[in-house]
């Protein structure tokens, strides 16, 4: 890894950087030996011996789901199986691969898709930890096994990890028994919480943040659910939690049947949700959902890449952020199935799913901030920070570039064929829209450890190698 050694210059001039309020001049950053940032002054005249970035610097993004053990076969589901091919007949491969899945192949399969996504600007990752057991449904000798293969693939990467554990029981709503295809997953609320307390000192030595994930409404009883959240407040009452929730039309029927209300619905009647969550893709809302939901805070977790890629639908962002395009609900982006790795391609296809629905350009403008990339970078920054729990509850918006926030940051390539010669704006907005996305990447710091150099992570050929070793072997497992 390309990091900073320990009492390394802990400071970098930017002749441009995209502060929360927006695009400013000659930032001088600081930051001190835990990764916060003590000092963001604009307008500075810094010492000759102060290093120097090489392009514009903005924050890095904060990836608020993802499965990273579905890397190993993005892309290998792209064949028609039925004649009404869907999320549900893609979540047959899906168990297929988690089935097979080994400890060693994890920890390689995540190791090298965070090496990805640090190449491409993210610089930390909510895992939604499923795969609890072996292969046969009975728990590891250290029932924790699975979640420390991301832990340490995090660490070895060099990527800010927010563990999410979660907690998965029924095969469907009302109770349905779980299928033998998700028998890695299962477990009762009592064990889902002594995983939790055992993994919360783990984490904190390890400067990984925990927090907790029911996997669904379908998957999680009202009693569990309730269950879990107190107990996940009496070991951290500040936590994140986050649920995937209305993604796709399927679990909206379901759920009316089984409840009479829509999921989201259902949701904000029996829990208390709050900023403390995420609701991941939340794609099937009506106005007043939509609205309901907004307003308490949360954020909406969306995967514009993989919500394509499974055909879920379309997720409505200006009635979420109000029509005005100023902020009103917070929400992020995250890589969740794993085919795409880069934040510039999901707010490039988010943005562009509006315009396909609305039949208008530049949705995500607003007039603050009339350029697309600025406001949805800034939006899904602050947005991603809240959903990662790098923000306490009740905290202001101290995500990015800002006093307090963590270092977390990149700079972009100002000799980019595509970037060269323009504004900071416009070489953004080119990142977004027009470059090859992570290749317009030249350095990413950490937590005030640079991870990335020249667009490249050290570790990126051993990484690769294990990778495709792991993948070869589930390849041929399910094939």
């Amino acid at each position: 890894m390309t990091a900073e050694t320990v009492g390394a210059q802990r400071s970098l001039f930017a002749r441009d950087a995209l502060l929360p309020s927006g695009w400013a001049r000659d930032v001088l950053l600081e930051w001190d030996a835990t990764g916060r940032f003590v000092r963001v002054t604009q307008h500075a005249k810094p010492e000759s011996d102060v290093r120097r970035a090489a392009g514009p610097v903005i924050a890095g993004m904060p990836n608020l789901h993802s499965h990273s053990f579905q890397r190993v076969f993005s892309g290998l589901a792209e064949s028609r199986a039925t004649n009404q091919d869907s999320f549900w007949s893609w979540r047959e491969l899906m168990y297929r691969v988690a089935l097979d899945l080994t400890p060693e192949q994890l920890e390689a399969i995540a190791t090298w898709v965070y090496i990805e996504m640090l190449e491409a600007g993210y610089t930390s990752v909510c895992e939604f930890h499923y795969v609890h057991h072996d292969s046969d449904g009975k728990p590891y000798a250290d029932d924790a096994a699975l979640a420390q293969c991301v832990m340490r693939a995090a660490a070895r990467a060099g990527i800010g990890l927010t563990l999410l554990p979660v907690l998965y029981q029924s095969g469907g709503f009302g109770g349905a028994p779980p299928s033998e295809q998700q028998q890695r997953f299962v477990r009762s609320t009592e064990s889902f919480l002594r995983l939790v307390e055992r993994l919360k000192p783990v984490c904190d030595a390890a400067g990984v943040r925990l927090g907790i994930a029911a996997h669904s409404l379908r998957a999680v009883q009202p009693s569990s659910l309730r269950d879990a959240l107190a107990g996940f407040d009496a070991v951290d009452p500040t936590g994140p939690i986050h649920i995937h929730i209305a993604e796709q039309k399927r679990e909206v029927d379901d759920c009316l049947a089984w409840s009479g209300q829509r999921p989201v619905s259902w949701l904000l009647d029996n829990a208390n949700v709050d900023e403390r969550w995420c609701l991941v893709h939340a794609t099937h809302m009506t106005p007043d959902e939509t609205r309901r939901a907004a307003n308490t805070g949360a954020v909406a977790g969306l995967c514009p890449t993989t919500e394509a890629n499974l055909g879920d639908g379309i997720f409505d962002l200006p009635g979420w952020t109000g029509d005005a395009g100023e902020t009103a609900g917070r929400w992020g982006v995250g890589s969740d199935s794993q085919v795409c790795v880069s934040p510039a391609e999901e707010l490039l296809i988010l943005e562009y799913s509006q315009r396909l629905q609305l039949q208008r350009r530049n949705i995500a403008a607003s007039a603050g901030l009339p350029a697309v990339a600025t406001s949805m970078m800034l939006a899904a920054v602050a947005g991603g920070a809240r959903a990662s729990g790098h923000l306490g509850a009740g905290a202001g918006n101290d995500a990015g570039l800002t006093v307090g926030g963590r270092a977390d940051f990149l700079v972009l390539d100002a000799e980019h064929v595509l970037l060269r010669g323009l504004s900071p704006a416009q070489m953004l907005s080119v990142h977004v829209f027009g470059s090859h996305r992570s290749s317009a990447v030249q350095d990413l710091w950490v937590l005030g450890r640079r991870t990335v150099s020249a667009g490249h992570h050290d570790l990126r050929a051993t990484a690769a190698a294990a990778f495709s070793v792991a993948r070869s072997e589930l390849i041929r497992a399910i094939d």
